[in-house]
């Protein structure tokens, strides 16, 4: 206060730069709360960084979301990974192949489907029941239910207007959230089945053909046509031993509803059908048809590849984008290049300049988020104009494997994020990349989430991440890809298909060698950082 002011072409001060991010800090610092003036009464405080009040969580993610998996008797199908349902703007380019199996009640649709997707080989499938999409039923709707007096066939039982918007979505290769039925509480669990978009789509129902809008999102209808009967037997064996019902009831039911809605809703549906398949999965010479055709329809629509090296070729010459920052190379980034650059480098060195790197990256990303204006009260009295964050929170993803060393700089900076992972590796052969595993937190589309990979050559395992979380309804803008190291063409690559995702890197470099390997780069930095986080779990490819 008596100092006198300090000459600007004389100071020495350097104030260190006062980001959005920082006034947050500050904010969290000068917050009331015991009035004790001591950094230890600080540190008692429950002063939050974000708008989270909850003490500190686990940080990995909770959520149950799984790949889609099914195993047939001959093989998996699925892991093989999927190859990019998108071209170079990002945009989806080929719609799933649709297959509705129609049929009565028990008449083979679900062993007509399995088998389907065996003789297809295809990698990526996904196999949809209309019996998901049965109607929350009103208390006295339930009372019927349990004295088998509610028409399960009728069509108004069925939720048509949630199941025609959860297939359009998985025509265009999007994630889905698939309600679970309980068939023996007759009513829907409180966690619904994320399903992923795919090649070909297998959807049956004993209703698949009675709604306008479902047979418009349908590329082949078939028709399993079985006796009565059979279905009669099967029924009665399935309702008894899986969903536990009486015999009498099931019998009930089905000369009062089953029978009669077959009747007057299912069987007049055969008229729509492009094949009918008589006695079901037994069926082989029509099997064998349908995956016939099924091959021909994929072979008109095939895939354009989204090969490396033609990325690399795409954006040669152009100016670097606007939605890029790179760190600032001062002294300190340059020389923190400079040892993780060097082969000479020890392996304690290259880890511990690297995880400061990282934390230079995420606390420079941050200053890229939205913050709100607040005022606090400090300890003395006095109101302190801060910053907070203006969003719900924050969300981390890593791409597998190489981006999960980022993991650690991360939790460090933001306290309570949740983490999500996605797996995608490059397939030699083809030189393209393929998603292999996923598993995101509930509620990401509402988040910002921050996109973490060690390097970016080429950009196609970025490109497929962030058409991954497009996919789960992550808004564009609100993601921001992190990478240590980035080649121009990946830069461009990522920012002409997506152009409002936000690039942060501490470096670019120009070239990319014949073998998609960073010029002059930093080298395999996943091999490099593996021995380092032996305590974490690295699926093998």
């Amino acid at each position: 206060k008596n100092c006198p002011p300090i000459a600007p072409k004389y100071s020495k001060l350097s104030v260190f730069a006062h980001y959005p991010l920082i006034r947050g800090v500050f904010g969290l610092l000068y917050c009331s709360g015991s009035g004790e003036d001591s950094l230890d009464g600080l540190m008692r405080r429950n002063c939050p960084l974000t708008p989270s009040l909850s003490p500190r969580k686990r940080t990995t993610s909770q959520s149950k979301t799984e790949p889609p998996l099914l195993r047939t008797n001959k093989r998996t199908i699925y892991t093989a990974g999927r190859p990019p349902w998108y071209n170079v703007t990002g945009t989806t380019f080929k719609e799933a192949f649709v297959i509705g199996l129609c049929g009565g009640s028990a008449s083979g649709k679900t062993t007509v489907a399995n088998k389907i997707i065996e003789a297809l080989d295809v990698p990526w499938v996904v196999l949809l029941s209309m019996d998901s999409f049965y109607k929350v039923l009103s208390n006295e709707e339930q009372e019927l239910a349990a004295k088998n007096e509610y028409n399960f066939d009728h069509p108004d039982a069925f939720d048509f207007e949630l199941l025609v918007n959860v297939l359009r979505k998985l025509k265009k290769g999007k994630s889905v959230k698939v309600p679970v039925y309980d068939f023996t509480s007759h009513c829907r669990r409180k966690e619904w089945k994320t399903v992923y978009g795919a090649n070909v789509v297998i959807f049956e129902g004993i209703l698949a053909f009675a709604n306008k809008e479902l047979l418009k999102l349908l590329d082949m209808k078939v028709f399993v046509d079985t006796d009565s009967d059979i279905r009669l037997v099967r029924r009665l064996k399935r309702d008894i031993s899986e969903r536990g019902r009486d015999i009498g009831g099931v019998i009930k039911q089905y000369n009062k509803f089953v029978k009669p809605a077959f009747e007057q809703y299912i069987e007049p549906t055969v008229q729509v059908a492009d094949i009918v398949v008589p006695r079901g999965g037994e069926n082989f010479v029509a099997l064998d048809l349908i995956v016939q055709h099924v091959h021909s329809q994929l072979e008109k629509v095939s895939l354009i590849l989204l090969c490396r090296s033609a990325l690399a070729s795409a954006h040669q010459g152009q100016p670097l984008p606007k939605t890029l920052s790179v760190m600032e190379s001062t002294p300190q980034v340059r020389g923190m290049h400079t040892i993780i650059r060097n082969k000479e480098t020890n392996r304690d060195e290259f880890i511990f300049y690297s995880k400061r790197l990282m934390r230079l990256l995420i606390e420079h990303a941050l200053s890229f988020l939205p913050l709100k204006p607040v005022s606090v009260e400090t300890p003395q009295g006095t109101i302190y104009e801060g910053k907070r964050l203006s969003g719900k929170r924050i969300t981390g993803v890593s791409i597998l494997r190489a981006g999960e060393t980022m993991e650690q700089a991360l939790m460090a900076v933001c306290k309570d994020i949740r983490l999500g992972k996605i797996l995608i590796q490059t397939n030699h052969d083809t030189g393209e990349p393929e998603l292999h595993y996923l598993r995101l937190p509930k509620d990401i589309s509402e988040d910002y989430v921050i996109l973490m990979d060690s390097t970016v050559s080429t950009g196609a395992a970025a490109l497929m991440a962030v058409r991954v979380l497009l996919d789960h309804d992550v808004q564009e803008d609100k993601i921001f890809l992190l990478s240590l190291l980035m080649a121009e063409m990946g830069v461009h690559s990522v920012a002409y298909a997506f152009p409002k995702v936000r690039i942060i890197t501490t470096a670019v470099d120009k070239k990319v060698n014949d073998e998609f390997h960073i010029i002059p780069g930093i080298g395999e930095l996943v091999c490099l950082l593996k021995k380092y986080f032996n305590n974490q779990v690295w699926p093998d490819s």
